[in-house]
């Protein structure tokens, strides 16, 4: 016995060695890994995650809890503080309990009826699935023991005033119905089990042990990865491109741009839809309603108006106009979608994208920032994101600012005759001109894979700005009122 302990400790040693070298390749690599424990309480997820730590150098990784929320991510979707603290490119970010309390402990507790149950593991899967295609390393621990043993664990603590504060009301409840929460625990394992994010089911009964399986568990995966990258991405089977002229003639083509608006009756409704829009942005807040509102469109076609008319009346603590640039290189070095999880509004809050997430689908495609397949996937990707959004609670709503060739080259030259708006034009404008039949495709597909129920495409008529305008107010008024009289008749339920 002593000899197999001995042999085992020396085991261990070398994995770490071998897990710290590992890490400094993955690193190189620009390889980002998220490590997540989950399990039954007292299976020793802390202890497991700090002997993980040894062999680590600690300036790349970072080590956060999940099993409760602070009055920041109460306020937002569940899996965001998971989404901002995704790691780096070459970075590992570490959970001691992950987004799997929401169908575990929350469910365990009450928190979520079944509908709201089913609406939590697609987000789960694909939160996991968007981080595994992006590149991102996914290992997933749970931590298992007996009713027993826990029980154990549970009274061992209890019997120091040291160790004591360490068992919570909650954890001693999940003990007295052990049956209960392993049958919650066995569905969520089945239901979240892929072959892209598989877990690792550890016995944690003996500690040593455990601290050696998980360890060579995550050398042995990070092993593979670093193969898989030096070996070059193989190549997954994806939707089969659709034919061009399938989206030459697409919903774009069906905006009828010759509506207008005259000047008396733009002013005159703008006044009554801006009031309008204040008394409804009070409601939101009252309510927690989350808004994220997305602005799409040709250049020169309006977003900077219709958005500037629509936040005029709004109070200036509860909204944030979020302009989106050619991503910096911290933006650059995570998930694509990462910088736009950081702008997600709180309850009660409401987000405006000036160019939104759509741009992998659009520039990136066109411009060959990112590969075909990447550009692909993006469109399950989004869809979901946004779903998840509209489960948590909020009103989406995406706007695409339709102009003619013709209209768009007018506003280029009045731009650059008017010295006082001459900044607004660039060469890159210009540029993007010559790809108009490109783009053209790109929109009209993209219009069709991402228009959801919960999550609408609006195509704005917008030769004449000021129907484009009124358009865009009269559609979030709608929207916004549509959805406080959903939240109000449930709440009275």
């Amino acid at each position: 016995m002593r000899d197999e302990k001995k042999q085992q400790k020396e085991t261990l040693k070398e994995e770490m060695l071998r897990l710290g070298n590992l890490q400094r390749e993955c690193k190189e690599e620009k390889i980002p890994v998220y490590i997540t424990f989950d399990g039954y309480d007292g299976a020793g997820k802390g202890v497991q995650i700090g002997r993980l730590m040894q062999a680590l150098d600690p300036r790349g990784f970072d080590v956060y809890t999940g099993d409760k929320d602070t009055e920041e991510e109460a306020l937002r979707p569940f899996l965001w503080r998971f989404a901002v603290h995704a790691p780096a490119d070459g970075r590992i970010t570490i959970y001691d309990t992950s987004w799997y309390r929401r169908v575990q402990a929350d469910r365990f507790e009450g928190k979520l009826n079944e509908k709201k149950a089913d609406a939590a593991f697609e987000d789960i899967c694909a939160f996991e699935r968007c981080l595994v295609d992006g590149g991102t390393v996914l290992i997933k621990f749970f931590l298992d023991i007996s009713e027993k043993e826990q029980e154990k664990r549970f009274k061992k603590l209890l019997e120091s005033k040291d160790t004591a504060w360490r068992v919570t009301e909650k954890e001693l409840a999940r003990n007295a119905h052990y049956g209960k929460y392993k049958k919650l625990s066995d569905e969520m394992i089945r239901r979240t089990d892929m072959p892209y994010a598989p877990w690792y089911m550890i016995d944690a009964k003996e500690k040593s042990g455990t601290a050696l399986v998980v360890i060579k568990t995550v050398a042995d995966v990070l092993e593979k990865a670093l193969e898989k990258k030096r070996a070059g991405k193989e190549a997954e089977i994806f939707e089969k491109p659709v034919p061009p002229d399938r989206y030459e003639k697409g919903i774009l083509a069906k905006a009828d741009l010759t509506k207008r608006l005259e000047e008396a009756e733009y002013r005159k409704k703008l006044d009554k839809l801006q009031k309008r829009l204040e008394v409804l942005h009070g409601e939101l807040y009252r309510l927690r309603i989350p808004v994220i509102l997305g602005f799409e469109g040709w250049d020169a076609a309006g977003k900077g108006g219709a958005i500037k008319r629509l936040t005029s009346h709004l109070d200036p603590r509860g909204y944030k106009v979020c302009p989106t640039a050619s991503p910096n290189d911290v933006e650059k070095s995570h998930h694509y979608l990462w910088r736009f999880w950081n702008h997600v509004p709180k309850a009660g809050h409401i987000a405006i994208f000036d160019r939104t997430w759509y741009g992998r689908v659009m520039v990136e495609r066109i411009e060959g920032f990112c590969s075909e397949e990447d550009w692909h996937h993006a469109y399950r990707e989004i869809n979901e994101m946004e779903a998840h959004f509209v489960h948590s609670g909020a009103l989406v709503l995406k706007f695409w600012l339709q102009i003619d060739k013709d209209e768009q080259e007018r506003r280029f030259n009045d731009r650059m005759k008017n010295p006082e708006k001459r900044w607004k034009i660039t060469d890159e404008d210009w540029r993007n001109r010559e790809k108009w039949d490109a783009y053209v495709l790109a929109v009209n597909e993209m219009l069709e894979k991402t228009s959801t129920k919960d999550a609408p495409w609006i195509v704005v008529e917008g030769n004449s700005k000021w129907y484009a305008r009124i358009k865009v107010l009269e559609t979030v008024a709608d929207a916004m009122e549509k959805k406080i009289k959903e939240v109000e008749k449930n709440r009275k339920r």
